[in-house]
């Protein structure tokens, strides 16, 4: 074991470089869960720096151990400056720009990479992995900024702004009785009871060299996709309700004979969230054939929505537990001889930190996530427009409408971020050139991402301003007809949290407040209490 003790032996979440999910990254990265590294784990690291010393001891050039990086891969290194080449290249990449990471990115930036070292194919020493390992475990987080990835060789700059700190260099965030402070690596060190790391060779490139930005913030938006999605169902189904739309097309036999996965799901809450409405059953018999297509659609397209994110989380679940810094360390007899590429067999370049596999269903999310938003706008225009709303719901949802204007410009706003969200999604078709065109095709994973997370922002946001429209409009609904379980539950969230609008007010503290309901799950845990923790069947995290 370790001389280090880094993390409790009870810790919540524990790294092998096998089993890591994306509810575990949200716990590490919101709820402060406790981290260690598995006992098998440890020794497949501790297999691999000595392979990595063995390949030092023979004296042959390999990539990443005693070579410069990128287009200077010809360049022989000498080895009494290996240590040197591998300090000089973290602060070397360390050239990111823009706005830092929050600290939700920074802790699920920390746990990918430690996880991916404790799969034993990188080469560091067990010594690095426990001073990430005391860092994130002391609440200490490195200062990174956002900008500066291409998706390959990973996240370079991001990731290079992380290990700075372990060099006692760079800066880092420090939590303490509640006060935030920032302080320069050194001090941080420090405060965790480290000394500043002499990097050995192969653990600069190691460090830097990964997808763990990209795949922190995938993680982050799988668990967050799946929370809107739930929340969309409700908001819509609600609509459906309080706009006397009918439920039939949710029927489950509609579905069948198209049997998407994420179709289904949508159309089965639906159908749960609205089970035993007397608002629904109370026109029955009218003379509406056949409901708007964003109310009648709604299995299909959240069902699409669901399906997107469902292919992103397999991506995920995939890309957290993988070995993607480059070269890789293997055991001899993993590796074929005559392809390796060297005489050390065992070590070998590749390109898993190329980005592809999650840049490109990132930018398919942001598209089916923008989709999701368009359509919610669609339902809050029927809430509000006076030429198509229900004959019961007054224009704008206010009465004395003219001289109020109720929720109108809470619609200007839905449909400007859906407007927004039509920007964003084509990171992965793009490509940069870079390091003298040795690197001459990038993935831009990182800014996938970060779109990704943007648009699932926007889109939450315009489902909390259909919620809000919603539940105004229930107002003018039948007092003596009831709302369904789930329908009323949800009503009953919006209305703890913002109260019916009798007169004009700023509708911001509403959008806000009814947002905060989705994005803390408050909303997820009212529905769970009234229709049971596994009402929604869909993308889970």
């Amino acid at each position: 074991m370790s001389e280090y003790v880094v993390a409790p032996a009870d810790a919540d979440v524990v790294l092998d470089g096998e089993s890591l999910t994306p509810a575990d990254v949200v716990r590490v990265a919101r709820e402060d869960a406790t981290v260690a590294v598995s006992d098998e784990a440890r020794e497949a690291v501790r297999d691999a720096r000595t392979r990595v010393e063995d390949v030092v001891d023979s004296g042959e050039a390999v990539y990443g151990i005693n070579t410069g990086f990128g287009d200077l891969v010809d360049t022989r290194i000498d080895a009494e400056r290996v240590d040197e080449l591998q300090t000089n290249l973290v602060r070397s990449h360390a050239a990111g720009v823009g706005r830092e990471l929050d600290r939700d990115e920074v802790r699920a930036l920390l746990c990918t990479r430690i996880n991916a070292l404790a799969k034993g194919y990188s080469g560091v020493r067990e010594q690095v992995v426990d001073h990430l390992l005391a860092l994130l475990n002391a609440g200490i987080h490195p200062v990174v900024p956002s900008r500066g990835s291409l998706g390959a060789s990973g996240d370079l700059a991001p990731l290079a702004h992380a290990m700075l700190v372990l060099l006692g260099e760079g800066d880092a965030d420090i939590e303490a009785e509640g006060e935030l402070w920032r302080v320069s690596g050194a001090e941080a060190l420090d405060a965790a009871g480290l000394e500043p790391l002499t990097l050995r060779a192969k653990e600069g490139l190691a460090l830097i060299n990964g997808t763990q930005l990209s795949v922190g913030v995938a993680a982050l938006v799988v668990h967050d996709a799946a929370r809107v999605l739930r929340a969309a169902d409700a908001a819509g189904a609600l609509t459906t309700e309080v706009s006397m739309g009918t439920t039939a097309a949710s029927d489950a036999a509609v579905q069948r004979v198209r049997p998407h996965t994420g179709q289904a799901v949508s159309a089965a809450n639906v159908k749960r969230l609205c089970a035993e409405s007397e608002i629904v059953e109370s026109h029955r018999n009218c003379d509406r054939v056949q409901d708007a297509y964003s109310l009648r659609c709604l299995p299909q397209v959240h069902g699409a929505v669901r399906d997107a994110v469902a292919h992103l989380r397999d991506a995920v679940d995939v890309e957290l537990n993988s070995a993607t810094d480059n070269p890789l360390v293997f055991p001899a007899d993993e590796v074929d001889h005559r392809t390796s590429g060297t005489d050390h067999a065992d070590v070998v370049s590749g390109g898993n930190f190329h980005g592809a596999p999650l840049a490109h269903r990132l930018d398919y999310v942001t598209g089916a996530v923008t989709d999701l938003a368009a359509v919610t706008e669609r339902r809050i225009d029927r809430l509000l427009n006076p030429h198509v709303q229900e004959d019961h719901l007054p224009p704008f949802l206010t009465t004395d409408s003219g001289v109020r204007s109720g929720y109108m410009i809470a619609g200007y706003t839905a449909a400007s971020l859906v407007a927004e969200c039509r920007s964003e999604g084509r990171a992965a078709t793009d490509n940069a050139v870079v390091s003298g065109n040795q690197e001459d095709h990038v993935s831009l994973s990182a800014t996938a991402a970060f779109a990704a997370r943007r648009t699932l922002g926007h889109a939450r946001t315009v489902t909390a301003i259909e919620l809000l429209c919603a539940a105004q409009a229930a107002e003018f609904v039948d007092d003596d007809l009831a709302h369904g379980a789930g329908t009323g539950a949800t009503y009953e969230a919006v209305r703890a949290v913002v109260p019916p609008l009798d007169a004009d007010r700023s509708p911001r503290p509403d959008i806000v407040a009814v947002d905060r309901l989705v994005s803390s799950g408050a909303l997820d845990d009212a529905l769970e209490r009234t229709l049971g923790e596994e009402w929604d069947h869909g993308v889970q995290t």
